[in-house]
């Protein structure tokens, strides 16, 4: 099931995977790549610095599987592509996107056939090596966690216009409070105070006037004047 939706196009994708469109799959296998691989990078710098061996077979499953997660992620990506409804803002950011998250796959693709091949093998430089391509690795991973955050933050990338406007509209009818859970809502939204009721921008004034009268009185014989 999990193939046939990352491989076959449109129909996998309108179907989904327990549910899940492609785009919504998508934002599943997606948080895998960044957590394992910077992990494995990190197990792997500790290993070269401490010699303690836990330390490299953790980096070693980390990584493999790692490479495996950025692959699921980028074709379960292809086919959110394919899926989504958008403009030309996100197709360009998608672009770029998709652009770096080939080359994340490549470098620790690169990375994790190495171990496989050469894990017992491997002398102290070489290690240093493969650990710096890992590091090297991490730019890539950087910039399409940052470019994806772009596309959901910045674009609702994978929410329908359907769905957009229906949001919009519900924020714009405000929300109410709970008991105990009232804030300053007009701090927090420009302009607020200009929508108040008008009878309350009068209580306001009338009573900002009656303050600035401090009460008085007038001594005996005083003659009559006007406040």
């Amino acid at each position: 099931m999990l193939l046939s939706l990352l491989l076959h196009g449109d129909a996998a994708a309108s179907s989904g995977l327990f549910g899940y469109d492609a785009p919504r799959l998508h934002a599943v296998f997606n948080d895998f790549p960044p957590a394992l691989l910077v992990v494995g990078v990190l197990l792997e710098l500790a290993y070269l610095l401490t010699k303690r061996e836990s330390l490299r077979s953790a980096s070693y499953w980390s990584l493999v599987i790692g490479a495996v997660s950025a692959a699921v992620a980028l074709f379960s990506g292809l086919r959110a592509e394919d899926a989504l409804e958008h403009g030309q803002s996100i197709h360009e950011i998608m672009q770029v996107h998709e652009r770096f998250a080939w080359i994340t796959l490549g470098v620790f693709g690169v990375v994790a056939v190495w171990r496989v091949l050469r894990e017992s093998k491997m002398g102290r430089r070489e290690r240093w090596a493969l650990a710096l391509i890992g590091v090297l690795g991490l730019v890539p991973l950087t910039v399409t966690g940052v470019e994806g955050g772009e596309l959901v933050f910045d674009h609702a990338a994978g929410m329908s216009t359907e769905a957009m406007q229906a949001e919009i509209t519900n924020r714009a009818g405000g929300h109410e409070h709970a008991p105990g859970e009232e804030h300053d809502d007009a701090a927090a939204v420009p302009g607020a105070t200009d929508s108040m009721p008008e009878h309350q921008h009068e209580d306001s004034t009338t009573a900002d006037s009656t303050a600035a009268k401090p009460a008085h009185t007038h001594a005996p014989g005083t003659p009559p004047h006007k406040d």
